[in-house]
């Protein structure tokens, strides 16, 4: 496994497809906080846990004008099925071909399995790496620690801004 992008590094580029003739482009998303939720696979019971956890958690990233994208080596059709299935009103992105290429260059792609590890990224309004975290096989991250992550980042741009305080 490659090392995992650090905090202050900008997050590696990548434009990868949300259904079948649409793309994101990570770039195009610069100014707003950037949730990457890079998970192994759809309709397996974690992830369908954890992807269900953030469309009810939604609310509160929007709050933060958050972006969230969730990344697995999955392709279009299987994502659209299981958003459909969940109900999940996020982006779910293709890593598919070639297969985990983003998934490793944030260091989040298991050879053996050929999956993404179960890892989160946010990214700040800049592009740059704020927080990160890699959770075992099998556990199911949660919200709490994107949640502080974004408050932390949201605390840190009101004390930098003019007139703001620390």
């Amino acid at each position: 496994m490659a090392e995992l992008p650090r905090s202050g590094d900008p997050a590696p580029e990548f434009t990868l497809p949300s259904a079948p003739e649409a793309s994101i482009t990570l770039g195009d998303l610069r100014g707003r906080p950037v949730v990457l939720a890079f998970y192994p696979a759809d309709f397996s019971p974690v992830c369908s846990d954890q992807m269900a956890l953030y469309q009810a958690v939604k609310p509160e990233f929007d709050r933060y004008d958050a972006v969230v994208l969730g990344i697995s080596v999955d392709g279009v059709w299987c994502h659209r099925a299981f958003a459909d299935s969940r109900n999940l009103r996020f982006p779910l992105l293709s890593d598919f071909e070639p297969k985990g290429e983003v998934a490793r260059a944030y260091g989040s792609f298991d050879a053996i399995t050929g999956e993404a590890l179960r890892t989160l990224f946010v990214l700040d309004r800049d592009g740059k790496v704020f927080w990160s975290e890699v959770s075992p096989p099998g556990v199911n991250p949660g919200a709490d620690g994107i949640l502080a992550a974004l408050d932390a980042m949201a605390a840190a741009t009101a004390g930098a801004a003019p007139g703001g305080s620390a």
